[in-house]
């Protein structure tokens, strides 16, 4: 296959798990029920604590930062924390193992009222998962960024937004960062 071809099939394919995203009013009802539970919880003095693997704690870390700092508008900063550290990821992976390293940061920094960002592509990120369940602990909502069928992420989720892809993850994360910066932009409208 040419080059060529290859890069037109990658866009088609994003337009399409874009386009079914878009056709599905369920979807959007999520993204904006989930924008509306994190604008709720910050205007109310809480937090919004975001985690994720890989690619997905790097979506997790840019909407913290795009809160804390700025999106597109100046405005005051906005409470949001992404469980990123690097001292802390290693110290709880290296003492608790990998499944705890975000469930320790929620029992540490979780407060009523706060929300949790949980994004897993799959849904089935042990690690996610236990971050969930310790944030419905805490008496935190929990907003979930999942696709395929939602994995074991779903039923913990106040609100999931999950996109209808079943294929490579990628296609997932890129309407992952479409949601994320909807919230930001919902969130910022609300509370600033």
């Amino acid at each position: 296959m040419e080059h060529a071809d290859r890069i037109n099939r990658h866009f088609e394919e994003a337009k399409k798990v874009q386009q079914a995203f878009l056709a599905d009013p369920t979807c959007l009802a999520a993204v904006k029920a989930a924008a509306q539970a994190m604008a709720q919880a910050i205007g109310a003095g809480g937090k919004v604590m975001s985690c994720g693997n890989g690619g997905s704690m790097c979506d997790a870390m840019h909407f913290a930062e795009e809160l804390t700092g700025r999106y597109r508008d100046d405005r005051k900063a906005l409470p949001a924390i992404s469980i990123s550290d690097p001292s802390h990821l290693s110290c709880v992976a290296n003492d608790h193992g990998f499944e705890h390293v975000f469930s320790r940061f929620v029992e540490a920094m979780g407060q009523p009222g706060d929300v949790l960002l949980a994004i897993s592509t799959s849904g089935n990120s042990a690690n996610v998962v236990r971050a969930a369940g310790a944030a419905k602990q805490a008496g935190m909502a929990v907003v979930g960024l999942t696709g395929n069928n939602g994995g074991a992420l779903a039923p913990l989720c106040d609100v999931e937004v999950r996109v209808p892809w079943s294929g490579y993850a990628d296609r997932i994360q890129e309407v992952h960062i479409q949601c994320i910066h909807a919230f930001i932009d919902c969130i910022e409208a609300h509370c600033a």
